[in-house]
């Protein structure tokens, strides 16, 4: 990461008198910057204020309780490691309109509960969108009083919205999301290479990012029809509509190169605007990518916890849990993206979650799977992906473990970082493995790069805000219900023994969140104390 001048330096002088109480935290392992502005692991005494919401100084010592006032908070974490909190670039919160797939209060204490003190929200699949300012002041009221996080938005890029982009821009947005596939959701439809041209141009010289939804159904395909989360099967599916391996083979990897493509022969509109891929899963694009930014183009990606931790040929009959889009591809590939984030020109510059819920019953769930995963039963009418409603004898109808017509997304807010690090144990003795200076780098450092907030975000350095994860990188669990504090408990994680258990998380100076305390762990003295993320992006 490249120095900024803007940046405090390592080590301030920890004040010794001080009528405001001060928080310390201390610890024989966090992840703090050297002298040289290395990452490194070493021993720290953290002081925050939580007055300010900011980190007053870090020192890579650890300095005994009677170095500062009797009036300080003061805890020894030893032997767990500090880390930044976490921010995930890329979460769908869904409210106003879809609350019942999720929504800020279960949303943001998921999050954290599992060490992330900053979300990005997606621009869709709440109604209304946030294609429009009056869209975004929707979510701003729903959002009040809710948050156990701090929250940033993002804008959308749909036909006929360019007027609303510099004005969404100045009201604060993160960045901006479009889909070069249908969205699955009618309110967020598809960019055509027309639109993508007027928004580069409308957004070329704008301290903002341009993110894709990069598939696109090549022009020979026997996937014609195909929309991101509920469509029609193929015209000649490859075998019956239960298995995964039917649904892989309806988007392969060419979805992703030909969506890829279009964007890079569009990029020269706008030389200075920062493009993003979002929930990159076919390795195929790598290479694409890698000479793009050879040439200079601007342009990074992510992948996500699902593409790096499941694969295809583990997925079994009907478990409709793993459906997403792109779709998890195979160990092979699994393999090669976790080879590419150890490349240090790694065209992989972050790790989200892409926490994108919906309720049970849309995951057509077979039987079994279902009543695990608290599926109701259905004896009444409900509600469908757009609304509509659907009749207990239509939903009946419906196939159970359908990869087709259930709805596409992953669930797994705040569960990244043992996901992660369960995975990343594993492959300890493969050179493609990651180190946690690595984790907080993906997760941390480059994901709040992404959204303009590095200057207060992401790291632990003086001066920043207070957020910081308490993580205990040697125990185990397993994933239960319990632990999914997201609304709707589906994922395909249930079940799984995982290494790597958050015990604290400190948003600007004040804990939220500990583990094993009353209240479910949610300890913050001021409620849900997230403030909602604002000022106009400046880099």
């Amino acid at each position: 990461m490249e120095r900024s001048d803007s940046l405090p330096n390592l080590a301030l002088t920890p004040p010794h008198d001080s009528n405001i109480p001060l928080t310390v935290l201390v610890s024989t392992r966090a992840v703090i910057f050297d002298n040289d502005d290395n990452l490194v692991v070493s021993p720290a005494t953290l002081t925050l204020s939580p007055q300010t919401g900011t980190i007053i100084s870090i020192l890579p010592s650890i300095l005994p309780p009677s170095s500062f006032p009797p009036n300080t908070n003061y805890v020894d974490h030893s032997p767990l490691l500090l880390l930044p909190g976490l921010v995930d670039a890329h979460v769908h919160l869904n409210e106003p309109g879809r609350t019942e797939w999720e929504g800020f209060e279960t949303g943001t204490k998921a999050a954290a509960s599992g060490g992330v003190t900053t979300v990005i929200d997606m621009p869709l699949n709440a109604i209304p969108p946030t294609t429009t300012v009056a869209g975004l002041n929707e979510k701003i009221k729903a959002a009040q009083g809710q948050c156990w996080v701090d929250v940033g938005f993002y804008g959308g890029i749909i036909p006929g919205n360019a007027d609303e982009l510099l004005p969404l821009v100045n009201a604060g947005v993160r960045g901006f999301k479009g889909f070069l596939i249908e969205s699955g959701v009618d309110e967020f439809p598809a960019v055509s290479s027309s639109d993508v041209s007027l928004a580069m141009t409308t957004l070329a010289n704008s301290p903002t990012t341009l993110m894709f939804h990069a598939e696109m159904i090549p022009p020979i395909s026997a996937s014609v029809g195909d929309d991101v989360q509920v469509s029609e099967p193929p015209l000649a599916p490859s075998g019956p509509l239960t298995s995964y391996s039917t649904f892989l083979s309806s988007r392969p990897p060419s979805f992703e190169t030909y969506a890829i493509e279009e964007v890079l022969s569009l990029a020269h509109l706008a030389p200075k605007l920062q493009l993003h891929i979002v929930h990159l899963s076919a390795v195929e694009a790598i290479p694409l990518l890698r000479k793009a930014r050879q040439k200079g183009v601007k342009i990074t990606a992510e992948t996500c916890f699902h593409y790096l931790a499941l694969a295809s040929e583990d997925i079994a009959e009907g478990d409709t849990r793993h459906k997403c889009c792109p779709p998890i591809r195979s160990s092979l590939n699994r393999d090669g993206l976790w080879a590419e984030l150890s490349n240090p020109d790694s065209v992989l510059q972050t790790i989200v979650s892409d926490h994108s819920p919906c309720t049970p019953e849309l995951k057509l769930l077979p039987e079994a799977l279902g009543h695990a995963c608290g599926a109701p039963v259905v004896h009444k009418e409900m509600k469908g992906v757009n609304g509509e409603l659907i009749t207990k004898e239509e939903a009946l109808e419906k196939e159970r473990g359908d990869f087709f017509a259930s709805w596409g997304g992953i669930s797994s807010v705040g569960l990244g970082l043992p996901i992660l690090w369960t995975e990343a144990t594993i492959r300890s003795s493969s050179i493609s493995s990651i180190s946690i200076l690595d984790v907080v780098r993906l997760c941390a450092i480059n994901t709040s790069k992404q959204v303009g907030l590095s200057h207060k975000k992401g790291a632990l350095r003086p001066g920043m805000d207070a957020d910081v994860c308490v993580f205990d990188d040697q125990a185990t669990f397993i994933l239960g219900r319990e632990q999914m504090l997201f609304r709707n408990k589906v994922s395909p994680y249930q079940g799984r023994e995982m290494r790597g258990v958050v015990k604290e998380t400190w948003v600007r100076g004040s804990k939220v969140f500990e583990r094993g305390a009353e209240n479910g762990g949610f300890v913050s003295k001021g409620g849900a104390a997230g403030k909602l993320i604002l000022e106009k992006r400046k880099l």
